[in-house]
């Protein structure tokens, strides 16, 4: 925070606790009470405080009427400092006291432990509280896998874990059984004649609206809703859990080891073989080839299509061309999906003409800084490379914790533009492959071996070295093991080596990339005018998942390797 030369002297909140009559009885708050409010005085230098004493009360979680006083006081900007005899006084809940550090980091608010020695306007201190921090994110996810084993053992009892009730279907809760809704299925198997009749899923989408004849939203059908409805094997009597691990807006398919499949499970709508015919004519409909329904390829590249999304409403912004220029040239436009069907997003488009320049000047500047980025580089200054030049005039700064998570991985030396051939995993059927497994594996790996890095430089004191090397040796055997079997699944391929389409999309992704970084300033429409505009295309796929939009402007970009960078704007 900076300094004001209208601010108010220092002034403390003293918490106080003990959580038992017999505590109290024996003048542990009195000793408390003391000690502090000398703590405060000489210690801390701080003549005004205030004493909150929570008596009789326990430390399972902050439901304590002085405390609960207190953190109101604090967030009124009464404070300065929060002092307690020991961590434990404020909860020996770890997720409770991550919560209320988190807001006292935000608020300015130093946070002192006087038994402990944590003081958080010093670096030690800081380092100190990251360390419980830590071990409350282990917290979390050690009851978030416990939450996961209870609801896969649920489902491999065929028990419902919950969720939308697939259409078609009716459930009873207290029976907890599935029965056939039969209105609903006779539209399930009209998907499905209609399917096999006319093989395009955008048809047989339109003819479903043109019936009337809508899904429980009452939101029309489109080709993707069609598309789940003939590939879920729920339609054949099969329960599936653990199949897809939602995240944003994008989802991983878990390797298929850890899928769950529970046969007559409930009655089937549809037969398995009928299923199984439909699903092979749809890989066989894949996108490109002729009379395929998931083809929308009219001759036009739209640079940035699959790529965007509405930060005010979270759907797909769907492309279109743009008017034509007088020089001939016809950019591309994005609009929000719902904005466009139901006109109740106030997101409208966006335009190659403004994303373009934003999004290939900020690529420009994000390799030019990791070339040139050094052990004594500060994170000012990496902010400062990024947002150079005229397309990022009217941002104000970026977001903290994507910076800092971006110039982490920057020292630790791992790329952080990784080459990804483009993926037909979209249109696929298929599951990964054992090799893209692998590689976001390692990618989880690498990410975990430099926080452990910066954890423990950070921490010395706190962090035994002992438990470091430990940690860091099984995270390096895990790359190694990784490697190894990466090479072998290279080797058992060199036979037929690259394809002439892989060589290309991956020599044009290094061509493609230095061409961009050999420019001080991106003059979008010239640049992207004198290439082929699927070199470009592939190349923004290769790297970035993700583009939220707002107002036409990018408020974020969120690579392939999971850094996020949020732009704050003027």
């Amino acid at each position: 925070m900076k300094e004001s030369a209208t601010k108010l002297p220092d002034k403390a909140a003293i918490y106080i606790r003990v959580s038992t009559q017999y505590q109290v009885d024996r003048a542990s708050l009195p000793v408390q009470r003391e000690e502090l409010i000398n703590y405060a005085k000489y210690a801390l230098n701080i003549d005004r405080y205030e004493i909150f004493e929570d008596a009789g009360y326990s430390a399972k979680n902050t439901d304590r009427p002085a405390y609960q006083q207190m953190m109101s006081r604090v967030r009124a900007g009464e404070f300065s400092h929060i002092l307690v005899w020991k961590i434990d006084r404020i909860s020996r809940n770890l997720l409770d006291f991550a919560a209320m550090y988190a807001e006292l980091k935000k608020l300015g608010v130093v946070f002192v432990s006087k038994n402990e020695q944590f003081d958080t306007s010093n670096a030690m201190g800081e380092a100190m509280l990251k360390i419980i921090l830590v071990f409350a994110e282990l917290e979390r996810n050690m009851t978030s896998e416990r939450v996961t084993a209870v609801m896969i053992a649920r489902a491999n009892d065929g028990i419902w874990n919950g969720g939308k009730i697939p259409f078609g279907y009716d459930y009873d809760k207290e029976t907890k059984t599935f029965t056939i809704n039969e209105s609903e299925a006779a539209v399930i198997r009209m998907i499905y004649d209609l399917y096999e009749s006319n093989h395009s899923l955008l048809q047989t989408a339109q003819t479903l609206n043109e019936k009337g004849l809508l899904p429980r939203s009452g939101v029309p059908w489109n080709p993707t809703t069609v598309h789940t409805m003939l590939r879920s094997p729920f339609y054949t009597g099969i329960y599936r859990y653990n199949y897809r691990s939602e995240g944003g807006s994008s989802f991983v398919v878990k390797p298929e080891k850890e899928w769950i499949f529970v046969q007559n499970h409930h009655p089937a709508i549809i037969e398995p073989e009928r299923q199984q015919s439909v699903i092979a004519s749809m890989r066989s409909q894949q996108r490109g080839q002729p009379g395929s329904g998931l083809s929308y390829n009219r001759g036009i590249t739209h640079l940035f299509a699959g790529l965007l999304t509405c930060d005010y409403c979270g759907g797909n912004m769907t492309a279109t061309q743009d008017r034509e220029r007088a020089d001939g040239w016809r950019p591309s436009v994005y609009a929000c999906s719902r904005h466009r069907r139901f006109k109740d997003c106030p997101n409208k488009y966006v335009s190659d003409v403004s994303i373009g320049p934003f999004v290939f000047n900020f690529i420009a500047n994000l390799i030019r800084a990791s070339n040139s980025f050094g052990k004594t580089t500060a994170i000012e200054t990496l902010e400062k490379k990024l947002l150079r030049g005229q397309a990022f005039s009217e941002v104000d700064h970026l977001g903290r914790a994507g910076l800092e998570e971006l110039y982490n991985h920057l020292r630790s030396g791992v790329g952080v533009l990784e080459y990804e051939p483009p993926s037909n995993a979209a249109e696929s059927d298929d599951a990964p492959d054992e090799y893209d497994l692998l590689l976001s594996e390692k990618r989880k790996d690498e990410r975990a071996l430099n926080r452990l890095k910066q954890l423990f430089l950070f921490s010395e004191d706190s962090m035994a070295e002992v438990d470091y090397i430990t940690e860091r040796q099984r995270l390096l055997d895990a790359i190694d093991d990784i490697d190894e079997r990466l090479a072998e699944l290279e080797h058992s391929h060199a036979g037929a080596n690259m394809s002439d389409d892989e060589f290309i999309a991956k020599a044009s992704y290094f061509i493609f990339a230095q061409k961009l970084q050999d420019r001080r300033q991106i003059n979008y429409e010239s640049f992207i005018r004198k290439i082929d505009p699927q070199i470009p295309k592939d190349f923004i796929n290769s790297i970035v998942q993700n583009f939220c939009i707002r107002d036409g402007k990018i408020v974020s970009i969120l690579f392939k390797n999971g850094i996020k960078v949020q732009f704050f704007y003027k």
